[in-house]
């Protein structure tokens, strides 16, 4: 579990990283769309994700470690996006997203803690392909929810999905080796 924590704060520093040189770029702008959008915008950076596994070759010079941190930030906006729900404002100040960046992640790897101490961590046996047809799965339970209008039976909303593609999508880079395996176990 040390290196666990260890691999994915380093994955989430890197794609915090992104996150804030995009704001710096683009403000944000993001603030205006709509949950539904940026579930799609999740759903066209998996679903390419797996062409290119299936495929095994591209045209974009992208590859698919930038799609992955691409799932996680866009997922983290939409964990944003359920906290301001009843705010208007569009432009945040740099030092306030930090703060919701950071207090978002801090209850993803709540979730990741808890779930990876139940499961032995399963996932490092998992096929990264295997966790891209999750996080697909999950796009389209949360496009489900969301076209039911966020209501459910018995299932958990759409922050517990958005959650669980983020840390599906950190596993991936983990096993893709993006961060330091040499991290004591």
């Amino acid at each position: 579990m040390v290196q666990t924590e260890a691999q994915y704060r380093q994955v989430i520093e890197l794609c915090k990283e992104v996150f804030q040189k995009k704001n710096k770029d683009y403000g944000t702008a993001w603030r205006i769309l709509r949950l539904p959008s940026i579930t799609d915008q999740i759903f066209i950076k998996a679903q390419r994700i797996r062409t290119l596994q299936e495929r095994g070759t591209q045209r974009v010079q992208e590859g698919v470690v930038p799609e992955f941190m691409g799932i996680i930030n866009y997922c983290v906006m939409a964990l944003i996006q359920l906290e301001l729900a009843d705010s208007d404002e569009m432009e945040l100040p740099a030092e306030r997203l930090t703060d919701l960046y950071d207090r978002q992640m801090g209850r993803v790897m709540e979730l990741l803690f808890a779930k990876n101490h139940d499961y032995g961590e399963a996932w490092r046996d998992m096929r990264v392909s295997s966790m891209t047809d999750i996080i697909l799965m999950k796009l389209l339970r949360t496009k489900q929810i969301e076209d039911n209008e966020g209501k459910t039976l018995i299932s958990e909303g759409v922050d517990a999905n958005y959650m669980d593609m983020i840390n599906y999508a950190v596993f991936c880079l983990i096993k893709l080796g993006i961060v330091d395996s040499s991290v004591p176990a």
